[in-house]
């Protein structure tokens, strides 16, 4: 009988052949497929040892990874497989399999799809190619290979279901409208519905309604800290929405989407330009990742500022609405109130008292974005931008992106805050080729 029962268990376990894609992506995705077979081709581990020697997180997880199998060696051999402690198998494939008719034999990605589909061909369980180069993926589909994305990080399938930070409830009862703006606020357990920490809230009973947001077990109203020195007026609900979570001091990470020309940047700065004025911070601190629109320029002459100039026009572009002109920023520069740093340069540093904004944050995975809030120390604030629709990065999505996740995973917390921008503002134009095009 046991041996039957072991039987059916064996024929159960699926073959997960990994691909260098996702082992940089995530390193700890070798460990992630408990009570299954992982095998890795030989070309893989060729591949990884071109990264241990890079920067930054490639070179990491490339090290991660050979210093994770050099243990295995210990406990078995890797030709034949190692069993771990979550009963997942990790097997080293060295056989070399005839690449299918019409893909060079040469490349290593078509020598990675051969040992799939010789594998997919005599195997008897399930064999799935897992990886998150999309060509590659349709390129196994085409000869019959089962091949996914990764999907360990993914916490929503659809854009539809992602959190917006906000939402609707109808009422019945014109007393708790009419309580909120006499009180200040009303308990959450007047209302059916389950509402997070610090999501803004519209009710509405008939023809009236009100605007507000969850802090603890109550609907409070709207706070705007913005000094007065700041003429900044919000121009829909969510700008209101947007200025409340970044003014709001027991918010130490607020995230926010949208598409471009909703304000995302102009209302950040703004808040981030209020709070040193009145002393709360002692710098701003921006950064964002490198990633270009298009075609790269190669590479640009001159120290860190120098090449930096390029990724702070948007910056500049905003102290000019604001400002009419440049002086202000330079002014700020000069006495270190504002600083400009690549995201490659995150690691190792800690930022005390500093309102830290990350920019394009769509383009990081979550493992970068997760280095960067780390580095947040004592009386800070972190707030990441970006427009899930605008990723220009090989292997993100809308929904795999690090901005995605970190949305979705921490939308139930008291220190964090997040509101989706709907309408952009920039101008009429901009928005139709948002939407349209």
């Amino acid at each position: 009988m046991d041996k039957i029962i072991n039987t059916l268990e064996e024929s159960k376990r699926k073959t997960f052949i990994i691909d260098t894609s996702v082992l940089l992506y995530d390193k700890c995705s070798i460990h992630s497929f408990p009570g299954n077979d992982v095998v890795l081709p030989l070309v893989v581990l060729d591949e990884l040892d071109r990264f241990k020697e890079k920067p930054g997180l490639l070179g990491e997880y490339s090290r991660y990874i050979n210093r994770f199998l050099d243990e295995l060696r210990k406990e078995g051999s890797l030709h034949d497989g190692v069993r771990i402690s979550n009963d997942q198998t990790i097997r080293v494939d060295i056989d070399i399999h005839e690449t299918p008719a019409g893909l060079d034999s040469t490349v290593g990605d078509n020598k990675i799809i051969a040992t799939a589909f010789a594998l997919t061909v005599a195997s008897t369980n399930q064999v799935i190619m897992v990886t998150k180069d999309i060509n590659f993926r349709i390129k196994c589909d085409s000869l019959g290979i089962k091949a996914e994305d990764y999907y360990k990080d993914r916490i929503v399938h659809d854009v539809s279901e992602t959190y917006s930070g906000q939402c609707e409830i109808e009422v019945d009862d014109i007393e708790i409208i009419n309580d909120f703006y006499k009180d200040g606020f009303i308990n959450t357990f007047r209302l059916d519905a389950d509402i997070f920490h610090n999501q803004f809230v519209t009710i509405k009973c008939g023809s009236s309604s009100l605007i507000g947001i969850c802090n603890i077990n109550r609907i409070v109203q709207l706070e705007n800290n913005l000094t007065r020195t700041i003429s900044l007026v919000p121009k829909n609900k969510e700008q209101k929405f947007a200025v409340d979570i970044l003014t709001r001091e027991s918010v130490k990470l607020v995230t926010m989407t949208g598409l471009a020309g909703s304000g995302k940047t102009f209302l950040t700065l703004m808040a981030a330009l209020s709070a040193i004025q009145e002393k709360k911070f002692d710098r701003i601190v921006i950064t964002r990742s490198l990633q270009t629109v298009g075609k790269e320029i190669g590479f640009l002459p001159g120290d860190i500022d120098d090449k930096m100039s390029p990724w702070l026009s948007p910056i500049l572009d905003n102290f000019r609405v604001a400002f009419k002109d440049e002086t202000y920023f330079e002014m700020m520069r000069k006495k270190g109130q504002i600083e400009i740093s690549p995201l490659a340069f995150m690691r190792g540093r800690t930022f005390n008292n500093t309102f830290l904004i990350v920019d394009e944050a769509q383009n990081s995975t979550i493992h970068e974005l997760k280095t960067i809030i780390t580095r947040v120390g004592e009386g800070s604030k972190i707030v990441l931008l970006g427009d899930t629709d605008q990723i220009d990065t090989p292997y993100l999505d809308s929904l795999s992106n690090g901005l995605t996740i970190i949305v979705e995973k921490l939308k139930n917390n008291e220190l964090v805050g997040h509101i989706t921008l709907l309408k952009g503002e920039r101008s009429a134009l901009a928005t139709l080729a948002s939407k349209v095009l």
